[in-house]
């Protein structure tokens, strides 16, 4: 049994989970989504064991460990969440964790950044594979409400052929030697560090909006500041602009999606979707611009951040749940993640790696 949406017992299977890592994001966006996903917390784990007991107590877990392995031998679980960050020379943490986790039989669901290196995720591929078991990626862009509305009109029959994709992102980019250094030697800590946390963000949304593109060519601004373009066999063009320097005080991130027919749809910070048609005007013998039907005019998706509703909340409406809902339900179902797979952590991560060529030159993908 279960608590559903409205609080009432709901007669519906869950996942046995263990979770890797008790830390502030975790603790802030994670673990509780547990309340409202098909999740049953089994064990935490944590290097310090007062903060896994701690969290254990706090979300409803039965048992704490210092050391995961112990916890692997001990419970019997159907998956892990790993969200552990960086290892000492400044690497996602995240490869030998979930390997060691697929060959003992487990899916894992991993945060971002899932590795530094294409190679890695190579790894994970193959050891998942062998294992019969999944992998997914917190890719969070790609479960955002917003965002998949946006998907959802674009494959609209009517909407026509996307023609251009323009994500901004408040990023830096660093510069492409010192991202040669961090794949060759693999010891950073700083701007290059911060870019691969933070890249996989619009990268996963070109991703999930466009898929793998072909081509990616750069140019950074002497505050590191940046803009990128990527082509795609589909004749689209995206780009990529990276605002770094600019205000965080809201309004930091548009998508737009333009079309071949007149159409074009605009996801404004992650929250308000609309959709915009040409209502009909014509050049120099419009005496009127408040022409054409309602199915002409622009449509607008926003939540009124009034009611107590599940959609106001920042587990919703930051594509958290919607994460841990399909890892679950993809166990469940016994089928592999729609979306946030390994396949796309490797693409996002191959974006990565291409920056390291440098800017103004056309790199293949």
């Amino acid at each position: 049994m279960r608590i559903g949406f409205r609080g009432e017992l709901a007669d519906e299977p869950e996942i046995r989970a263990g979770f890797i890592g008790c830390g502030s994001h975790s603790f802030r966006n994670i673990y509780p989504t547990f309340q409202f996903a098909p999740v049953r917390l089994v064990a935490t784990c944590d290097l310090r064991i007062e903060k896994a007991r701690a969290f254990a107590a706090k979300f409803g877990a039965e048992r704490a460990y210092a050391d995961y392995r112990e916890m692997l031998d001990t419970d019997t679980l159907d998956a892990v969440f790993v969200v552990v960050g960086y290892d000492k020379r400044g690497r996602p943490a995240y490869p030998p964790i979930a390997i060691d986790c697929l060959r003992r039989g487990l899916h894992v669901w991993i945060e971002k950044p899932p590795a530094a290196a294409c190679a890695e995720i190579d790894a994970m591929c193959e050891a998942a594979q062998s294992s019969g078991r999944h992998v997914m990626v917190g890719f969070k862009k790609m479960f955002m409400p917003a965002n998949e509305k946006a998907k959802e009109l674009m494959e609209a029959p009517d909407f026509g052929r996307p023609s251009l994709l323009t994500l901004q992102y408040p990023q830096r980019v660093p510069d492409a030697a010192r991202i040669a250094a961090y794949l060759r030697e693999g010891e950073e800590r700083g701007p290059v560090r911060g870019f691969l946390d933070h890249v996989c963000h619009p990268a996963s949304l070109l991703l999930f909006l466009g898929g793998m593109p072909e081509t990616l060519c750069y140019e950074r601004s002497a505050s590191e500041a940046g803009a990128a373009i990527f082509t795609f066999a589909s004749g689209m063009v995206a780009s990529m602009q990276f605002t770094g320097g600019a205000s965080t005080n809201g309004g930091m991130e548009q998508t737009r999606i333009v079309s071949d027919s007149g159409k074009h749809i605009l996801v404004d910070n992650n929250v308000r979707v609309s959709l915009h048609r040409h209502p009909g005007t014509v050049y120099g013998a419009a005496p009127s611009y408040y022409l054409g039907a309602p199915g002409q005019a622009a449509a607008v998706w926003e939540p009124e951040f009034s009611l107590g509703q599940l959609y106001n909340k920042g587990l919703f409406l930051l594509g958290y749940y919607g994460e841990i809902n399909e890892f679950a339900r993809s166990i469940l179902e016994g089928r592999p993640p729609a979306k946030g797979t390994l396949e796309q952590a490797w693409q996002a991560t191959r974006i990565f790696e291409a920056f390291a060529q440098g800017a103004g030159k056309r790199i293949p993908l």
